[in-house]
């Protein structure tokens, strides 16, 4: 597939206009404009909801709650309230976007004004004000996701620790049940929706233009207007701690029915935040997607793709396909609690709960598997250059990423087999959960199979690599446990599968995760890491994992349940190591910021390419120019022909020169 080239003046050199003063300064895109924005629109959807439930003859506390010298100021009833909440949930948000910023350029286009020419001064980092704009250069955007979901994965943490302080001793110590129920919501919902999917999303942005020799993302603005939904999100459900009448949302981040709408108001910030990050998610699969589809440079068919751009493709797809049917599920909640209707709550109107599980696993477990394929990709690619070896079996690990898209759908119902649904339904699910092993079984063995003889060079990108293989070997293991019928009606609701899912996504994600930072921190930063720092904070993380979450496995099938702020004394020691062990885990992200911060200041000067890697994304300076490549590059071989004398990924237009035959070495 060709790119498309354009003639482009180089923004290295930019100078803006004049700058705004008086009255321009609060009505241009900014931050200015959002101090003004927000509160006003704030305010006139107070009145319009009021306005519109007095005609509608409901009873309502009317303006007196508007009223800032009454004695009922902001005072409303809990329906009120909830109805307020939600429509300000949909305007604020779009308030804060338009006064950034995010809806000016297409605003100007559909007014009929005439077309305004490309500045590119929105585009590329000059200074560090950059980063709190729109912006639509996909490095920049990014950076910005990996820095946000980094946030909102310390907030999470912060939130386990206060729950592991709770569950150190039996008893109750610091928090309500409710609270408490309220911390784990909160933490997994941000882990998953805040953390692990949008950090795959970041690494993505960076890197995936360049390793397919593109300039940008096909769709700069709308890339753009996807990362800053999701600090919406985030902030939406933490400021659901501050909600009068019950606090945050406590019905855990599956939000099952009929808990789910018994709630106090609080849990409606689920609902809303599952929408706006939803809607993230799906605008940047829909630009991957395209991008891939149709910017590869020259010569870049798909069987020269590296894998993680086959596990992004592969990813988006899960995403733009499963994605609906979690907002769906959210939206008939939320009308269960705000319009009453009977989706999902059982009544004598027929509401039937089951039929959300159903709805909310048809997405949510291919969502594991959007949490799981990047971090595939990142290890396949960190494997093979730090034991300079190519991929074993590279079009198998290809094939088996769209495999497991295909079988990811057919196995939802496994998440259910003690909820009451149909029994015939449990058998075919069991057979496709061991089914969907194979695929994800064949990427371990092409992992082993890349390491065995391989001249092995152990960097911190490559212990957390490795890391995540042996981690997500266990979690897949007692996944295959969870599928079989008999252990999943023992262990079902129990510590075992709390040890499952962070095997599977603190082990598998959150490792893939950090190698991925770690490998392309030179390329994003222009500055090398401190590797003792890195492994020191790799052995942290990993001794304080598994004497954290390893335990759960025999805690779970001893009969301690999930989810719980209280449990019996013969569960009190091991809670205790646990609880300390966490403590330790936590630490170990203080040295993994303190090293991302001081190295990006003041780390050594990082050479164009540290690893030595043949893709794209290494072949230009670090940081790559604004628009990635100043030659158009031509792709001659594959990515990972490591040990092959002479091999080369690509050619750029002025070193067309004639590129020798390969020669394979062979290794003993």
């Amino acid at each position: 597939m060709v790119v498309e080239t354009h003639e482009r003046e180089r923004t290295d050199g930019y100078v803006s206009g004049p700058p705004r003063r008086g009255r321009r300064r609060w009505t241009a895109a900014g931050w200015l404009r959002v101090l003004w924005v927000m509160p006003l629109v704030f305010i006139a959807n107070a009145v319009f909801v009021l306005a519109a439930r007095a005609a509608l003859g409901y009873e309502s506390a009317g303006f007196v709650a508007l009223n800032p010298f009454g004695d009922r100021f902001f005072e409303f009833g809990t329906t009120e309230l909830q109805v307020l909440i939600v429509t300000w949930l949909v305007v604020v948000p779009l308030a804060f976007l338009a006064g950034l910023g995010g809806f000016d350029y297409w605003a100007y286009w559909i007014s009929g004004r005439p077309t305004r020419p490309e500045d590119h001064s929105g585009h590329g980092a000059r200074t560090w004000k950059d980063y709190f704009r729109i912006n639509t250069d996909h490095k920049v955007i990014g950076i910005q996701y990996l820095v946000t979901t980094i946030f909102f994965f310390v907030s999470a943490g912060l939130m386990a620790m206060f729950m592991r302080a709770e569950l150190a001793k039996p008893g109750m110590q610091f928090v309500d049940n409710n609270t408490f129920n309220g911390l784990f919501s909160v933490h997994a919902s941000l882990m998953i929706f805040l953390f692990v999917i949008p950090a795959f999303a970041g690494l993505g942005n960076y890197v995936i233009p360049l390793m397919i020799g593109a300039p940008d993302m096909a769709f700069p603005r709308l890339n753009a207007l996807s990362y800053w939904l999701l600090p919406i999100a985030g902030f939406i459900m933490l400021s659901s701690f501050l909600v009068p009448d019950g606090g945050a949302f406590a019905a855990g981040w599956t939000n099952y029915t009929p808990l789910a709408v018994q709630q106090p108001v609080g849990n409606v910030f689920f609902q809303m935040a599952v929408q706006w990050a939803g809607a993230s998610s799906i605008m940047t699969a829909l630009n991957f997607l395209v991008t891939i589809i149709t910017m590869r440079a020259p010569g870049m068919s798909f069987w020269r793709l590296p894998l993680l751009v086959w596990a992004n493709f592969a990813t988006s797809t899960l995403v733009v396909v499963a994605t609906p049917f979690i907002a769906g599920s959210q939206f008939f909640i939320l009308f269960d609690r705000v319009l009453h209707t009977h989706f999902f709550t059982p009544g004598d109107e027929g509401g039937y709960a089951i039929a959300y599980q159903h709805i909310f696993w048809f997405y949510s477990h291919p969502a594991v598997y959007i949490m799981m394929l990047p971090g595939f990709g990142i290890a396949s690619e960190v494997i093979s250059v730090f034991a300079r070896k190519p991929i074993f079996g590279y079009r198998l690990m290809a094939l088996s990423l769209m495999a497991i898209l295909i079988l990811g759908f057919s196995v939802w119902a496994h998440h259910m087999f003690v909820s009451g649904m149909a029994p015939w339904l449990r058998i075919p699910m069991m057979v496709t959960t061991m089914l969907i092993a194979v695929p994800t079984g064949i990427k371990v063995f092409s992992w082993l199979a890349t390491l065995w003889e391989g001249r092995i060079h152990f960097k911190t990108p490559m212990l957390f690599a490795l890391g995540f293989v042996s981690m997500f070997v266990i979690g897949g293991l007692s996944g295959i446990y969870l599928g079989s019928i008999p252990v999943d009606i023992h262990a079902s609701d129990t510590y075992f599968v709390v040890a499952h899912i962070h095997y599977v996504l603190f082990g598998g994600s959150l490792f893939t995760i950090f190698a991925g930072i770690y490998y392309w921190f030179p390329k994003m930063t222009g500055r090398m890491y401190n590797e003792r720092l890195g492994k020191l904070h790799f052995w942290l993380t990993f001794v304080g994992f598994n004497v954290t979450f390893f335990p759960m496995h025999y805690l779970g099938l001893q009969g301690m349940p999930r989810r719980v702020s209280d449990y019996a004394d013969r569960f009190g020691d091991l809670n205790f190591v646990i609880s300390i062990a966490s403590f330790g885990l936590g630490a170990s992200t203080v040295v993994f910021i303190y090293n991302m911060v001081v190295s990006w200041r003041r780390g050594e000067p990082a050479p164009g390419n540290p690893w030595r890697a043949l893709t794209l994304e290494w072949q230009v300076s670090s940081p790559p120019p604004i628009f990635n490549f100043d030659e158009i590059p031509q792709v001659v071989g594959s990515p990972y022909e490591y040990g092959v004398r002479g091999a080369r990924h690509a050619v750029m237009n002025g070193d067309r020169g004639e590129v020798p035959e390969p020669e394979r070495v062979i290794s003993h």
